[in-house]
Order: C-alpha cells, then sequence, then structure tokens
C-alpha cells in the first residue's frame, strides 16, 4: 500500500499493511535530534500526510527580528516560542467589527502554487489544512478574556465575528475542494487539561453551527474532515461525529486514555497521535518509548482508524534517543 492508501485505509476503518504515522518537530527538537543523528537520519521518516495551503493574504510579513505578523493582521512575538509565539497586539479592542479586514479567499495569487504543492506529495495523503480557524481565530483578533466576556454580555456580537471567521473558511474550503486533495483539516484548540475552556454550553452554543457548515464542505465534497484541538475535549466526541467529523487529532494521552477511546468512539471516529509529548519523549527511555508505540499500534491501530503520531509537535525537551526509538517502530 502507499501512505495515501494507508491513510484512507486507517479513515475508513479498514485495516492498512502498515499502522500510517507523521511526525512534526518544534525546532529546538529538530536541531537536537540533528545534532545526535546526523540531519540525514531525517531521511528515515516516511510521513503519510502531506499537508497543502493556500499563499498567505497581504498582511502577512516580518515586523522585526522577533515578531511576526499573520495574514489578519495579528502580530506575534516569537522571541521565546520560536514555532508560533505570543499574540502581542490586539485587533478588536472594542466590539467594532468595522476595523477588521480579512484576506481574500478568491485572489487568484493565492492559489498559483497549489496544483504544484499537491503534485509534490507523492504517494501521501494531501491534506488542506487552516489553522487557527474559529475559536483560536476569534480570539486572537479580539483577546481570550474580552472573547469569553463577550460570549456572555454581547453574545450578538460574538455570532456576528464567529459568522465572519465561518464564512472566510468555507469560502477557501469551497475553493480547496476543487483540487484533487484527500482530506480537509481545521486546527482550532478548544481545551485545557481540565476540560472545555467556555464549557460545553458556550461550545454547543457558539461553536457547534459554524463547525458543521465548515465540515459540511468537505464532506459534501466527498473529502475526509479532520481536526486539531489540545486539550481534554472528549465530551464533544458524540457531537463532532454527528457534525461529520472522521478524525481527531492530537489524541493527548495525558488527558484521554487512547485505549478507552478506542473501545467506545473507534468504530465511528479516527483518531491520530496518542504518543505522550509531555511525559514518555521527554522523560521515559527508549525501551518505553518502543514498548508505548508498539501498544498503540497494536491496539488503538487495529482494525484501522488510527494515524500514529506524536500528541503535537515533538517539543524542545523531547530526548533525541526517544525521537529514534519512536521511528524505528514507526518503521517496523
Amino acid at each position: 500500500m502507499t501512505n495515501r492508501e494507508r491513510v484512507i485505509a486507517a479513515l475508513e476503518h479498514r485495516q492498512p499493511d502498515r499502522t500510517p504515522y507523521q511526525i512534526g518537530f518544534t525546532q529546538n527538537a529538530r536541531a537536537a535530534f540533528i545534532e545526535r543523528y546526523g540531519e540525514s537520519a531525517l531521511g528515515a521518516i516516511d510521513n503519510a500526510i502531506a499537508g497543502v495551503a493556500a499563499a498567505p493574504g497581504p498582511l502577512q510579513g516580518t515586523i522585526d527580528a522577533t515578531t511576526r505578523q499573520d495574514e489578519f493582521g495579528v502580530q506575534w512575538d516569537q522571541s521565546v516560542d520560536k514555532d508560533i509565539g505570543v499574540v502581542c497586539n490586539r485587533i478588536l479592542p472594542e466590539r467594532d467589527l468595522s476595523v477588521l479586514t480579512f484576506p481574500d479567499p478568491t485572489d487568484p495569487q493565492r492559489w498559483e502554487g497549489f496544483e504544484a504543492a499537491i503534485a509534490s506529495a507523492g504517494d501521501r495523503c494531501v491534506q488542506f489544512s487552516i489553522g487557527f480557524s474559529l475559536f483560536e481565530r476569534a480570539w486572537t483578533l479580539r483577546g481570550m478574556d474580552q472573547l469569553f466576556m463577550d460570549m456572555i454580555e454581547a453574545p450578538e456580537f460574538v455570532d456576528e465575528l464567529l459568522d465572519m471567521i465561518c464564512d472566510y473558511n468555507v469560502a477557501m474550503v469551497e475553493r480547496a475542494v476543487t483540487y484533487p486533495i484527500d482530506m480537509v483539516h481545521f486546527g482550532d484548540d478548544w481545551g485545557s487539561q481540565r476540560g472545555l475552556m467556555m464549557g460545553p454550553k458556550l461550545w454547543e452554543r457558539f461553536l457547534a453551527p459554524r463547525l458543521e457548515r465548515m465540515y459540511g464542505v468537505g464532506k459534501r465534497a466527498g473529502k475526509f474532515v479532520s481536526i486539531h484541538s489540545c486539550g481534554m475535549v472528549q465530551e464533544v466526541f458524540p457531537r463532532l461525529i454527528e457534525l461529520g467529523l472522521d478524525c481527531f487529532n492530537p489524541f493527548q494521552p495525558e488527558v484521554m486514555d487512547p485505549f478507552e477511546m478506542k473501545r467506545e468512539f473507534g468504530d465511528r471516529l479516527a483518531f491520530w497521535g496518542g504518543v505522550s509529548t509531555q511525559r514518555l519523549l521527554p522523560y521515559g527511555t527508549p525501551d518505553e518509548v518502543r514498548v508505548e508505540v508498539r501498544r498503540l499500534i497494536d491496539e488503538v491501530g487495529e482494525g484501522g482508524g488510527y494515524i500514529c503520531a506524536p500528541a503535537h509537535g515533538i517539543p524542545g525537551d523531547a530526548k533525541p534517543e526517544n525521537i529514534m526509538a519512536m521511528i524505528e517502530v514507526l518503521n517496523e
């Protein structure tokens, strides 16, 4: 089987010849791994998914040596976190959407390199991604503290803001699915390690209707739909399945038992992740990593429904020898 065939089999809950996998590094982890094993060791990684995205809008750029600006005008201080950063401005200090400028989803320049990116995927599954896709995009514009207060004090304002973001995402996906992609992926962290940050009632009130719209574009086009949300969010798994979700990432073992989740939801939902980046990769031993990764493949991967991966981009404190042990097992 090709990697694309493996991923599709997994998402369709069929047993592939080998559990597909996907490994991503933070900059610090990548540098430490290369220092230990050499850059050629990265060639042993046979990732099953190729991510593609439209080119960013005109607002994206560099502010200074440690600050970047995204296509919505949000500025990110990357002086500490080099991979994502910390929001350091506020686009919406007041409840006034007239000041908000979105990039144009229909701008032909944004899609000029899209076909070439798909062609370069080779035998991998092609995934179109929108990061910070709804709740995260709203709070990066408004501020998380203010957005939570808005949900209580000014729900109509939150509706308008989320509808603007949802309309933009829908337009992006509508364009993307005209190309030969396999999967649409939305990134949107809703959880802390204790539960949904906004609670289930507000999640249903504000997010579920827009998620249904966004997922529906991909589903109607015959594409798989996957999401990323960190945290303890399994209380909404039944609702996400109703909304059309095919695959959940990152499958954090610190907040959800991967084996229990497989037993409870594995016939209706595929999982992507599961290898601990908080405990196992930084603090375990290579032998412990081998045992855990093999167990995930054997039990969660049984009958398909699983893409094995670290539960997030591998952090800088992960031991290079543990990363190598994981790669070796994934390639068995």
